[in-house]
């Protein structure tokens, strides 16, 4: 007979993060174990722990998501072939969010196609400040039976109250699409704030322009954004501040996805600090979001 109590299975990769999830969510923890062949495909072995479970778990951000991919549709197939009968997805970053519409003929509307994907695979989808634009609710993108996007917002103010606050903080967002996720913070940490405005030019062209009327004299700004993948848009908004007075700049963001050389480009600049949360592992990692992800997961699992 299947057991109730439901299961988390981490991957190699995100093993540190998905650990601290069970701990917090006092479920049980098994590890998926992933070999690559040199061809590039993937072979994955389901840990004989919780075999029975009738509610399995599974954790893995999705940055560089092509093997995850692959490899998330290989562990839910077996997992439902042994008798698995609710799978629920915690992907703390989840790709393919931003491409939401065709700009031109021909373009596949990937969020479209990722997302119903996703739906049929898992009975819930657990993120975290998924990027979304012209689509407001990740149900709509991800057509399941729980479609869950949380804020990083709460870590991120018990953050900023504690050892990330520095003094005479200043809190900058870089454009008007994080202005609300940006003062929710701000007003709770109990820091002033301003919003820059943002113009895009190519994936690695941005034009920055600071609010008129705003002193950053003798402050320090904490850039505050929900994803960095090149870090031109952090980079660009850090310079200015500094030219504006700012006597330290600093960076916090939930997904550092940091592309290829985005981390050095940064550190060449007048930032001297760039946190994350641990959505995806990264040597910049200094909010943990495993509470918050504890509490949405036994709130799904005692409701239904």
């Amino acid at each position: 007979m299947p057991t109730t109590e439901p299961l988390l299975l981490g991957f190699p990769e995100s093993r540190e993060a998905a650990r601290r999830l069970a701990d917090c969510a006092g479920l049980a923890y098994a590890d998926t174990t992933v070999h690559h062949f040199p061809d590039g495909e993937s072979k994955l072995t389901l840990p004989a722990a919780g075999e029975d479970a009738a509610h399995v778990v599974l954790y893995r951000s999705l940055d560089r998501p092509h093997d995850k991919l692959i490899e998330l549709l290989l562990a839910s197939r077996a997992l439902r072939s042994r008798g698995t009968r609710r799978l629920t997805l915690i992907a703390p970053y989840l790709c393919y969010m931003r491409q939401d519409v065709a700009f031109h003929p021909g373009e596949i509307i990937s969020q479209q196609i990722i997302g119903g994907w996703l739906a049929e695979l898992f009975d819930d989808v657990i993120t975290v400040d998924p990027h979304l634009h012209r689509v407001s609710r990740l149900e709509e993108a991800i057509p399941t039976r729980n479609a869950i996007a949380l804020s990083a917002a709460p870590a991120f103010v018990e953050y900023l109250q504690g050892e990330g606050r520095p003094d005479k903080a200043f809190i900058l967002g870089p454009d008007s699409e994080s202005e609300q996720w940006v003062r929710g913070i701000a007003e709770a940490a109990g820091l002033p704030y301003a919003i820059a405005s943002k113009q895009r030019q190519g994936d690695r062209s941005v034009e920055i322009t600071l609010p008129e009327g705003v002193s950053f004299a003798g402050r320090t700004v904490i850039l505050l954004d929900d994803m960095s993948s090149t870090g031109r848009t952090l980079g660009a908004a850090a310079e200015l501040a500094r030219l504006r007075g700012a006597a330290d700049v600093r960076v916090l963001v939930t997904h550092a996805l940091f592309a290829n050389d985005s981390l050095a480009h940064l550190r060449q600049g007048p930032i001297t600090r760039i946190g994350s949360s641990d959505s995806i592992l990264h040597e910049t990692n200094a909010v943990s979001l495993a509470p918050l992800l504890a509490n949405a997961l036994l709130k799904l699992i005692n409701r239904d």
